[in-house]
């Protein structure tokens, strides 16, 4: 309104002057939008990709396409993380003053938003507008019916309110969010990954490199495979002991039986240990939680029925994550949460950590802590993860989480243009910079290659470089085979924690899962609930039977049981690694 200060005794001008004013009124508000667009530019999605003027046409289209919506208060749900705690802070409000839309945006823990979700999947009642919820739902959210088709929204219902800018091919977690028909469900907000971290400065100590060296044969470095690993665990707990009066450990795990202990294995343990088939970003037929889909059906997890969560390589996996905690782990780990135990690196006596999420970056470059210089450079890196003895060129290594932008057709289709338009803002090219990333988050490509993460990069421990590099491809969600993850992923916590306590072995631990989860997909499949693509289980049939049919097929699991599970170790120098990986991006993400 402040345009009109000047004509307040000016209420006597002539009918057509009146005119003009009054259209100037009616305009009023959408510059008032643009002055706050120019504002949160200037003051707050810096830097960018963009220019300020890409950045301001875009918000202009924002502007545009939520007059219809103004007023209105939409709420909107994503699991408590930095990244999210960042949108709900500052970029709803920033959403609210530039559009006009109000957002209430809720964060709550992981456990919660899968609980309100399932909710609103089997009421129908509508309990948020808009949800970040995991692409790990890939396979639930398709089969169900529930969730929009984002590629058919977006193209019809939502053409109006699909940002022209956004750019799709340029989301890096493109393929973790579509489903067996090619349709977009989820657009990623943002994701990390789960790495191998490890103290640069004491894999470079020339001394402890030569005793290395001595007692195992090859050099100390960036461990390629599982074998190396556990002789560098063994190396720094029992050879090493202390540094600098301090007892180190060469291990750092947890292993209490709550819920956070199914993260530590559904995200992607058995993949590292050589569980599964080839394929990316799942393996197929057969993927990382040993379910075996045929077409787009899940037709089995047992190895009775062609699967693979009972399988040597999968009680491999957990044989070593429990030997490993035991060994060469603090006490204390056993015990621990995957909370509890996150911080533990930074406190300065882990040499290394198998399992390591890149989420925890920003709180592991702080300045001050034991693990990190008096210039502002950290004391460790991360880097590739390492894999185990039934791992094959081609499959997946590792796990990336993706909270991606998802919406119910249980919600008003006027309440889900509305969220449709704020989870669009929150990912949109002017505010991807999230003040560089908060949480250090990636979503693009071309964000990844932008020249404000090549001057931070020193300062990140080998992040960027490894979001810049070709290995990143192997790091993936849980993918299409799961057929309900809310079901299926609390049966890892309570069967494998059973291993973890000593209730049960590794095997009968594993058998366990594999029954529960078939019996799930059983239930699934005598409902009919999931249509043409719900599970349809295959007929019981011997171990031998399976081993025979991937052997003929040219597939890989179920695997049989290796001779040795401890192939010679075998590492790499960190700096070789690095400096042989491409220094510019790709040329798509180059023309932008």
């Amino acid at each position: 309104m402040r345009h009109l200060t000047t004509k307040d005794g000016l209420l006597t001008m002539t009918s057509a002057v009146a005119l003009i004013a009054a259209s100037m009124t009616i305009a009023a508000p959408a510059r008032a939008d643009e002055a706050a667009a120019k504002k949160w530019i200037d003051s707050e999605f810096q830097p960018s990709t963009l220019s300020k003027d890409d950045q301001m046409k875009e918000m202009q289209w924002f502007i545009k396409a939520a007059q219809p919506f103004k007023g209105m208060e939409i709420n909107v749900v994503s699991e408590t993380l930095t990244t999210h705690e960042y949108e709900s802070r500052t970029l709803a409000k920033a959403f609210e003053e530039i559009t006009g839309i109000k957002v209430k945006h809720d964060i709550i823990q992981e456990g919660d938003v899968v609980e309100k979700i399932q909710t609103q999947m089997q009421s129908g009642k509508n309990v948020y507008d808009g949800w970040i919820n995991d692409s790990d739902f890939i396979g639930t959210h398709f089969r169900y019916g529930q969730a929009v088709d984002l590629t058919d929204w977006m193209a019809k219902d939502a053409k109006d309110v699909t940002d022209p800018m956004l750019d799709i091919n340029d989301f890096i977690g493109k393929s973790f969010t579509t489903a067996p028909n090619g349709h977009l469900y989820q657009l990623p907000d943002q994701q990390f990954a789960n790495l191998y971290w490890f103290r640069y400065d004491w894999f470079t100590n020339p001394d402890y490199k030569a005793k290395f060296k001595a007692k195992y044969g090859y050099d100390l470095g960036v461990p390629v495979n599982w074998s190396a690993y556990e002789d560098i665990a063994d190396f720094f707990t029992n050879d090493i002991k202390e540094i600098n009066g301090v007892k180190v450990y060469g291990h750092m795990d947890y292993g209490k039986k709550d819920p956070s202990l199914g993260w530590r294995f559904t995200d992607a343990w058995l993949s590292m240990a050589g569980n599964g088939d080839k394929g990316l970003p799942n393996g197929l037929p057969v993927d990382e939680w040993g379910i075996r889909m045929e077409g787009c059906r899940p037709v089995g997890s047992s190895v009775e029925r062609g699967g693979d969560v009972n399988g040597p390589a999968a009680v491999y996996s957990i044989v070593k994550y429990l030997d490993w905690m035991k060994k060469y782990a603090p006490p204390q780990a056993q015990g621990m949460t995957f909370s509890e135990s996150g911080p533990v690196p930074s406190q300065g006596n882990i040499a290394q950590q198998i399992f390591w999420y890149t989420a925890f970056t920003a709180d592991m470059v702080k300045p001050g802590l034991p693990v990190m210089n008096a210039d502002g450079t950290p004391k460790w890196r991360m880097a590739p993860s390492p894999h185990g003895s039934y791992w094959k060129e081609g499959m997946k290594l590792g796990y990336q989480d993706v909270g991606s932008a998802t919406l119910l057709k249980s919600t008003p289709v006027d309440r889900r243009k509305a969220a449709w338009l704020y989870l669009q803002f929150i990912v949109s090219k002017t505010v991807s910079a999230k003040k560089s990333h908060v949480g250090l988050t990636f979503i693009r490509e071309s964000d990844i290659w932008d020249k404000s993460f090549t001057e931070r990069a020193p300062k990140l421990g080998g992040l960027i470089e490894f979001y810049r590099s070709p290995a990143r491809v192997q790091w993936t969600p849980t993918g299409n085979n799961v057929p309900d993850y809310p079901k299926l992923a609390q049966l890892w916590w309570q069967n494998i924690g059973d291993a973890s306590s000593g209730a049960k072995t590794p095997q009968a631990a594993m058998d366990s899962l594999a029954a529960a989860q078939d019996s799930v997909m059983e239930r699934l499949e005598k409902s009919g609930v999931q249509g043409a693509c719900g599970p349809k289980l295959n007929k019981k049939e011997t171990a031998e039977y399976w081993f025979a049919k991937s052997a003929k097929d040219g597939t890989i699991a179920p695997q049989r049981k290796l001779a040795n599970e401890k192939p010679k170790g075998e590492t790499v120098d960190y700096d070789t690694l690095i400096k042989s990986w491409p220094a510019s991006p790709p040329k798509r993400a180059e023309a932008k």
